[in-house]
Order: structure tokens, then sequence, then C-alpha cells
């Protein structure tokens, strides 16, 4: 196992989430034999981050990793969880977490004090090593911005008195919510983002992986292989990528993709299977980077899995839009909605009003001749527009 250096730590280069631990039934109870073979075959091969969260298999994760981890000394092993702030809604006099759809009920409480204090007793531990605001985006923003909730203050206290090593936030929100809130606050110290070859591209991974490196905040990856999808990308991307290294899975072209981008600490993965631990284990057992040349045959696989408008970013577009429409950022949903679709598009879009959405679009053609990629813009808004009527 190859470790990363993290402050005055080492961590596994492969951590280990607890989301997707195998279960007795399709969403069923934890399979607790097979996840007890899964951690301890990690972990007597080196890996020593773990990560959970409050929601994880019904709020089951959280209990399970604390007791699977409980039998190997504290100072051997790394523990991750996080506040859920992306399920909380504010009620007199507290928060509510509303988790029904995760199989919790949901839960009334003061303020985040009694929720980290249940989650230490649910983990069976007197501190995390690491703990982050859960899913900074731009419905969570003002939520753990609001002075009068304290949600940092009261990590940062809970971080001086020792029971939280080293504060962090994981985020799906666009990399212009990531740059706000950095600019705002200098007080994490590392980032949890969703990362692969694809979301390079269709969530704009790149550029928060660029936003968080300028700012020296190291990353932590989830999702490498997108929930399975990059190990299975489908016959067409599956023979370009066999055809360049016969005996690799594509799986290992995922990983190796994250191996080649030097400020990333730990690359998470919710392993399942045993196959899936043993290979991941001899895939981070070497440091062996994709080259440029691979770096661009993947790029060539993505076009395979998604039609993607190349927008740049550059803004060229949008003062002279007289909708003043923020189009980089909806051609950057339209990119995301159109792979498949996506719980964080949907959130931003119920966050907007009417004259920010691609419907605002008049189609009067001001923003074409001004593009270096030479997109039609509003054609590209028309069908973003369609897209989302089909999928009411």
């Amino acid at each position: 196992m190859i470790y990363k250096k993290f402050q005055n730590l080492e961590l596994s280069w492969l951590g280990y989430g607890a989301m997707r631990l195998p279960v007795t039934e399709q969403r069923g109870p934890i399979d607790e034999e097979k996840a007890m073979e899964l951690i301890d075959c990690a972990y007597k091969n080196g890996v020593n981050f773990f990560d959970t969260a409050y929601f994880y298999h019904a709020g089951e994760s959280q209990k399970f990793i604390g007791k699977a981890l409980s039998r190997y000394p504290r100072n051997t092993w790394y523990l991750s969880n996080k506040l859920p702030g992306n399920l909380m809604e504010r009620v007199d006099g507290g928060i509510r977490v509303e988790s029904s759809v995760f199989g919790l009920a949901d839960t009334v409480y003061t303020g985040a004090a009694e929720i980290f204090e249940a989650q230490l007793k649910n983990c069976g531990v007197d501190y995390f090593d690491f703990y982050m605001l859960h899913n900074l985006d731009e419905a969570t923003y003002e939520l753990y911005t609001d002075e009068k909730l304290g949600f940092t203050d009261y990590l940062l206290e809970q971080k001086k008195a020792g029971r939280i090593r080293h504060l962090g936030f994981s985020a799906h929100g666009r990399p212009e919510i990531i740059e706000k809130f950095l600019s705002e606050r200098d007080c994490f110290e590392f980032a949890l983002i969703q990362l692969n070859y694809l979301d390079w591209h269709i969530q704009e991974a790149g550029r928060k992986y660029e936003i968080l490196t300028k700012h020296g905040i190291p990353v932590f990856i989830m999702e490498p292989v997108r929930g399975g999808k990059l190990a299975a990308p489908g016959k067409e991307a599956e023979e370009m990528l066999k055809a360049a290294r016969p005996g690799d899975t594509p799986a290992s072209w995922a990983f190796r993709f994250i191996q080649s981008l030097p400020n990333v600490a730990v690359v998470v993965s919710g392993m399942t299977t045993m196959e899936q631990i043993k290979e991941n284990i001899e895939i981070f057992g070497r440091n062996d980077p994709v080259t440029e040349s691979e770096k661009a045959l993947l790029n060539s696989v993505v076009e395979t899995l998604a039609e993607l408008v190349p927008c740049t970013g550059c803004r060229y577009c949008c003062d002279p839009c007289p909708q003043k429409l923020e189009i980089p950022t909806l051609l950057s949903m339209y990119n995301e909605t159109g792979y498949e679709s996506s719980w964080s598009v949907n959130q931003m879009l119920e966050l907007m009003n009417d004259a920010e959405k691609p419907q605002a679009c008049v189609k009067c053609g001001v923003c074409n001749p001004l593009c270096p990629q030479n997109i039609d813009i509003p054609d590209a808004l028309s069908k973003f527009r369609d897209l989302l009527d089909s999928r009411k």
C-alpha cells in the first residue's frame, strides 16, 4: 500500500468508504459477516482510512464501522464522519434532519452538538480523526455560513478540545460555490469531492480540483469509478481501453487517472466485494499514473459516454447576454444532465428563478460570435430546456 503525507500523518492512498457495504438483501441490513471480512482484508493490507456518514445504510454504517474497527488499536486507523447539513431544515427551537428517504426517522435536534455527540456514540469513539460538513453546495451554503446556527464555530471548538483532529468539508456544489466558501473561510484542512475522468468534464471536477489546489487544500476523492459505471463503461469504451493495455481492467484506468493528480491525499472507494478489495489494493500498491497520451485516450472514452458541449468557462458570452444568464453554468448543468438525471442539478434548478433557467434564453444569438469554441449557445440552451421538460 502506498501512503500519502497529510500534515504529520501517513494516510493510505486507498480509503474505505462505508456507504456500499454488502447487504443481506436489496436495501436490506448490512451483511455483517461479509462486511467484516472486507474490513479485515482492507486493514490487514494497509488501508487505514475509513469513511462513514450519518445516513449511510440507514444509520447502521456508523455503528458497524465503529464495531469493526474497535478490534484494532485506535492509533492504527483513521475514521471520518460528516455533519448532515445536506438533510437539515430549520424548525422552531432547532433543526430537523430529514432522512426518512434513507430509512431513518426524521429527527429534531437542538443543534450541531446533539448530532455530533450521537455520532461519537454510534461509532463508539471519543474523537473523529476527520470530520466534515456534508455536501457543501448551493442549497447548504446559507446553512453552513449562518452565524446563528454556528456550525463551523462549534466544530472548531471540538477540534480545539481534541474531539476532531482535522476539519474539512465534502462538496457536490459547482466550482463557484466552493471558491466563494473558501474565500470566506480559511479554517478547513481538506475537502472531499466527486472526481473521476468522466466527472472531470461533466461535473467540472477539474475546476474544483484546481480551486482547492490553489487554496492549498488537500483533495480527498469520492466516487473514483462513479458508483461502478467506470468499471463497466460499455463495449466501445472497454474495447478502446483493452487495445491500449490488454491486461488492465476498466476500473484500473479510473484509479490510474486519479494517481496522475499530485494533490490527492486519499481515494475513498466504496468496495462491496472481496474481488473489488483485492483489485484496488493491488492498484494502490504501485504508482502507475496515466500518461499524457492515455489521458487523451480517456477523453475519447468520455466522448463515447456523453455528448458534451465544449464550454471552457471563458465567460465572453455573459456580459452581452440581454438576459444576464450564467451561460457557462447552464452549459455545465446541461452536460451533466445529458449523461444522466442528476440530483445535484435538480437541486440547483429548484434554487433558481425562471429568469435564470435555460428557458429564459431569447435566442438573440449575440453570444455565438463571441464563443471561442464555436458553440451554438441558444441551440444548446434550447436542448437543455427540452431535456428538462422531457424528464418532468
